[in-house]
């Protein structure tokens, strides 16, 4: 996949627990932990906002851009 997730990094330095961070966000625990593991397939931009708020951290904190062909297409 061409975007990688980084949240399981940013959490880690910040030193927030998964159950923590998705209580303040609004999340169930298992959608974030999808966030966390990068399994997403898609990511709402009030989440990318809320995750940014809470964590005080700014959009390229949590995803990166690697070059490459992506693993699955979207659909139309």
């Amino acid at each position: 996949m061409s975007i990688i997730f980084r949240l399981d990094r940013v959490m880690a330095d910040r030193k927030v627990p998964l159950n923590e961070l998705a209580r303040r966000i609004g999340l169930t625990d298992s959608n974030l932990s999808i966030l966390k593991t990068g399994k997403a397939r898609a990511l709402r931009v009030s989440t990318l906002n809320a995750l940014c708020r809470e964590l005080g951290c700014q959009p390229g904190d949590l995803l990166e851009y690697v070059p490459g062909e992506p693993q699955e297409d979207f659909d139309d």
